[in-house]
């Protein structure tokens, strides 16, 4: 059985973690699978979107105990050296230049919270739960903390890093891991599905862009040069003439599907 799951269709990836026994726990194979299907995706002209899942009734769980016991039992280098292939993991999924959905039905806890923390947009369900408890473990969420503070503001990564308290989707949403909450499990799915259908009526280097901006747009030391050289060559670019032509046209521009328009 694959640790990972990948299915594309119509320009959607839908990449599912599953190790439903496991609660979709982290250990080396699935971190080493999830790297190697975002680095596809990454490469793929034809995924234009990607929605990230958990199978069974947890979305993670965090780090698998297996996983955990082996790691206490090794030294500090190769400890560092696990760490930094997480770490690769957060960060080639916070940086994929298409939009990353995050589908949460159950539990994200610990890196499982790290990876809602790297995704765009979060839908949850009404059994989501999320939290940070690695200081109940006498250790720190580290690696995820760069994600998790940039997402939720140092004043909430306090909270949750002190307390390893766990959270509903209701908390989540106003502290900003989540986005979009259903109270109905029947309708979550179908939430997802709007937010991707939003998304694939972006133009694919436009959403690219718009990535970027949000991400590091805050962090430029001259916004105002970086933002007009940004805007002037979308403008000029084939999708920006086409995505303008079809807004003057009033018709669908090139990259949506008549289903979709």
């Amino acid at each position: 059985m694959s640790d990972v799951l990948l299915a594309v269709d119509a320009g959607v990836a839908r990449v599912t973690m599953n190790r439903p026994d496991r609660h979709n726990a982290f250990d080396d194979a699935l971190i080493r699978a999830l790297l190697a299907t975002f680095d596809e995706l990454a490469r793929r002209d034809d995924v234009r979107v990607v929605v990230l899942a958990g199978a069974g009734p947890s979305f993670c769980a965090g780090a698998d105990l297996q996983w955990m016991r082996a790691t206490a039992q090794v030294d500090e280098a190769q400890n560092r050296a696990d760490a930094l292939e997480l770490q690769r993991l957060f960060a080639t999924l916070d940086g994929l230049e298409k939009p990353v959905v995050a589908r949460v039905q159950g539990p994200a806890i610990g890196g499982g919270c790290g990876l809602v923390a790297c995704a765009d947009i979060v839908v949850a369900g009404p059994r989501a739960r999320l939290g940070l408890s690695e200081v109940r473990l006498g250790l720190a969420p580290a690696v995820i903390s760069p994600f998790v503070v940039r997402k939720v503001g140092s004043s909430r990564a306090r909270e949750l890093f002190l307390t390893g308290d766990r959270i509903d989707g209701e908390t989540a949403r106003l502290y900003g891991l989540v986005h979009r909450l259903v109270t109905d499990e029947a309708e979550l799915d179908a939430a997802v599905e709007g937010v991707v259908q939003s998304l694939l009526k972006g133009g694919p280097k436009a959403l690219a862009a718009s990535k970027e901006l949000a991400r590091f747009a805050d962090q430029w030391e001259e916004p105002a040069a970086r933002t007009s050289a940004l805007i002037a060559r979308l403008r000029t670019s084939p999708e920006g003439q086409e995505g303008m032509r079809a807004f003057f046209e009033r018709r669908p521009p090139a990259w949506v599907p008549p289903s979709e328009s």
